[in-house]
């Protein structure tokens, strides 16, 4: 009986291992394609982090997120603008760190939030989710470049129609995600 849990957590920890690296791997992915939009080339790297809360929880969520930015830190190129604009470190403290710490906190909401009373209460849900990520965004680009800037016209204003696209395909999916998290629980 012993030698069974013992297997079962071994199991568990490979299949949470697992979960964790493809999720990187899916941010890495959705950072690096860039998708022609208006007034901004759109990545889907948000659309992504929500989609990792919804599907994985806050809790695999976080530790998905977490490994992302460490891999970033370290010096890998995962990151939206690398090589091109630096790594590790150098790039992490540079005007998108905000944004990537506010990953963290939208991926831990998405991830903890229920999905069962509709779409406009979903919609408002990934609203506030992904509202982080530009809050603390623009509070380190702010810190960073000075707040006699605009700072919500460089940081913000140009990604909002982008953002509101891709969750309300989050909103149209969600249906599918829920599914998908029962069968991520089953394997």
């Amino acid at each position: 009986m012993e030698a069974i849990s013992k297997t079962s957590k071994i199991e568990r920890i490979i299949k949470l291992t697992l979960l964790t690296i493809v999720g990187s791997i899916l941010i890495t992915i959705s950072a690096k394609i860039k998708i022609p939009f208006y007034p901004v080339p759109m990545t889907m790297q948000t659309f992504v982090i929500l989609l990792i809360g919804i599907t994985l929880g806050y809790r695999m969520g976080l530790a998905t997120v977490a490994l992302y930015l460490c891999e970033g830190i370290i010096g890998l190129p995962v990151f939206a603008s690398s090589p091109e604009k630096g790594l590790g470190i150098v790039y992490f403290f540079g005007p998108t760190m905000g944004y990537l710490i506010g990953f963290l906190v939208a991926v831990y909401f998405s991830g903890l939030f229920k999905y069962d009373k509709g779409p406009i209460n979903a919609f408002l849900k990934l609203i506030f989710s992904v509202s982080f990520i530009y809050i603390i965004g623009i509070i380190w680009l702010g810190t960073l470049i000075g707040w006699d800037k605009p700072i919500f016209k460089l940081g913000a204003l140009p990604f909002l129609l982008a953002e509101l696209f891709k969750i309300l395909l989050l909103v149209f999916l969600i249906p599918t995600l829920l599914k998908t998290k029962k069968l991520i629980k089953i394997i």
